[in-house]
Formats: structure tokens, sequence, C-alpha cells
């Protein structure tokens, strides 16, 4: 059986998203996942012992703290995270993102609680 590709529209995406801070899987490629978010404020202390992640900013600025510094990303602009470093992202106003993570990557990595995330796709 031949699949055909169909173009996904992040903002048409991004709009039936209600909650902040709970990205929604829109793609697959090999074991990663290409996840929508919308974010405003703080978020927690976390980190990914075994992976990086990527943000690359749609809308807003992001600002991603870390324990010794920080990097402000815009609009059309990616940073990568290296794995086992702890950070904290925050957003003044509301960000849209896409992450790129291997499949069943938490968004609050080992630390759990309320925000964390359902990891399913989400078409």
């Amino acid at each position: 059986m031949e699949i055909t590709p169909k173009a996904i529209n992040f903002a048409e995406k991004i709009s039936k998203i209600g909650d902040l801070w709970q990205p929604r899987v829109v793609a697959e490629m090999n074991d990663y996942q290409f996840k929508l978010v919308r974010i405003e404020g703080d978020f927690i202390w976390h980190d990914h012992p075994e992976t990086d992640e990527t943000f690359i900013v749609l809308s807003g600025r992001l600002r991603i703290d870390f324990r010794h510094g920080s990097v402000v990303i815009g609009p059309g602009e990616m940073a990568v995270v290296p794995k086992g470093l702890e950070h904290k992202p925050y957003a003044e106003s509301e960000v849209h993102l896409l992450l790129i993570e291997p499949r069943g990557t938490l968004n609050t990595g080992h630390e759990g609680g309320e925000r964390t995330a359902r990891n399913d796709v989400w078409a």
C-alpha cells in the first residue's frame, strides 16, 4: 500500500491546542517525534539524561535558562539542549514551539509532576 505524504500546517494545529505546556505530537520520523506546544510563563528545572532536545520557535521569544547562563531564541531560530544539561524554559508572553526529540521523551524529563504531558500522536 502506497502512502501519500500530507502537509502539516503548524498554525492550524497550534490553534487546536487549548492547554499551555502540553506538547502534541504532530508527526513522527524514524524514532523521532515532532511536537507542537504553546507556552507562557515559567516551567520547571529538568533534564533529559538520554537525549538532546531541539527547540524551534515559530512565534514569540523563548528564554532557556541553564544553571550558568541562558539563551534567547526568536521566530525562525532554534537551540539544541545537549542531553543531561539541566534547563528551564521561560516565556514572558505566549510562544509557539516545535520540539524535536526521540519518541517517548517526556517534557518534564525524570522530574514528573502535574506538567508532564501525555506522549501520544495527535493528528
